[in-house]
């Protein structure tokens, strides 16, 4: 397969955007809009495999970036009240989700980043954003931490690779809480639909959650349904799911995979071991999209008033100019028979 790398400055449904090529592939991001990877797609198949917003839904999705695309959780998910304890200090974050009283989300997933550069040799095709955060800038008037995000995407035969790095910038130590909500199309073929898609995910165990969907500190049993999500064959859409499990690698990985048995194609999304948590949301059983999302951190690890260790919930710290990174990549398989 030839590859014709390509990345050149566009636009997307009207807004500004970078777009990357090789070979069959092709994706797009808005540096706009959270740095959000909106697109990914193979174009000589048809295969969408990210969801993207429609022209009609763009006021919708830049008004809540949250499940299209792969938007940028920092820190992610719920803190309690909007409070947020970290090293004998207490910040205090708004409180945007009224039904439980917590603040979702974090801070940089609707703000524009900055493209530092794109480029493309003969098979690759590469942008790499950054948002850089000090005093003047609006993140820290919540989270009063000088630090510097950036994402490289890559584009190739090898699918769509990730590589995020975070740096401390400041003089104090600070919180390195990251995730992905990830949105995958499943379907992502054209010509299939819901039933002929399967997916496993690398789990461990599930943690209980209370009716504001923070952790309790104790573990769910696993249903049987749930314990098949290690092995696959499950449909993402057996249940409604907005459920929290530790990350079990297997093999060496941490991934979840997804298959469209008619098309005899595996979507592989293959995050770092460096996320020990996972989320899971497919929009209450909703057929169409659902989110496996990899997260550093357990939710609200900051606030947590039962012990456990900041290994375990990855609790992760950066003393001045330490720097964080990992990597990630989502490709495609012909379907195992194994």
């Amino acid at each position: 397969m030839g590859h014709d790398a390509k990345a050149y400055a566009g636009t997307y449904q009207g807004e500004k955007a970078v777009w990357l090529k090789s070979g069959c592939y092709e994706a797009a991001v808005l540096p706009e809009i959270g740095g959000n990877l909106i697109a990914f797609r193979d174009t000589e198949k048809n295969y969408r495999f990210l969801r993207e917003p429609a022209m009609d839904e763009m006021d919708s999705f830049k008004a809540k970036p949250i499940v299209h695309g792969i938007p940028v959780l920092f820190p992610p998910n719920r803190y309690e009240d909007g409070t947020f304890h970290w090293n004998g200090a207490t910040y205090q974050f708004p409180v945007n989700e009224p039904r439980t009283g917590n603040h979702l989300h974090g801070f940089v997933h609707n703000i524009p980043w900055q493209v530092e550069r794109f480029s493309a040799d003969d098979a690759e095709s590469h942008v790499t954003l950054a948002l850089k955060v000090n005093k003047d800038h609006p993140v820290y008037r919540y989270f009063p931490h000088a630090f510097t995000i950036k994402i490289r995407y890559t584009l190739s035969g090898l699918g769509l690779f990730q590589h995020v790095t975070v740096r401390n910038d400041g003089e104090d130590r600070m919180p390195c809480l990251l995730a992905f909500h990830t949105a995958i199309n499943a379907p992502f073929a054209p010509d299939s639909t819901a039933a002929d898609c399967r997916f496993k995910m690398t789990i461990g165990k599930r943690w209980e959650l209370n009716e504001r969907m923070l952790p309790t500190g104790q573990y769910q049993p696993l249903t049987p349904e749930e314990e098949r999500m290690k092995e696959g064959g499950l449909s993402p859409y057996f249940e409604p799911m907005d459920n929290h499990y530790t990350a079990a690698p297997q093999n060496g990985r941490n991934r979840m995979e997804l298959t469209d048995i008619k098309e005899g194609i595996t979507l592989v999304y293959d995050a770092g071991i460096a996320y020990k948590q996972w989320m899971i949301w497919n929009n209450n059983a909703t057929e169409g999209f659902f989110c496996p999302e990899p997260q550093v951190n357990l939710v609200n690890a900051p606030n947590l008033n039962f012990p456990l260790d900041p290994e375990l919930i990855g609790l992760n710290s950066l003393e001045p100019g330490d720097l964080w990174e990992e990597t990630s990549r989502i490709y495609i398989k012909a379907q195992s028979n194994a």
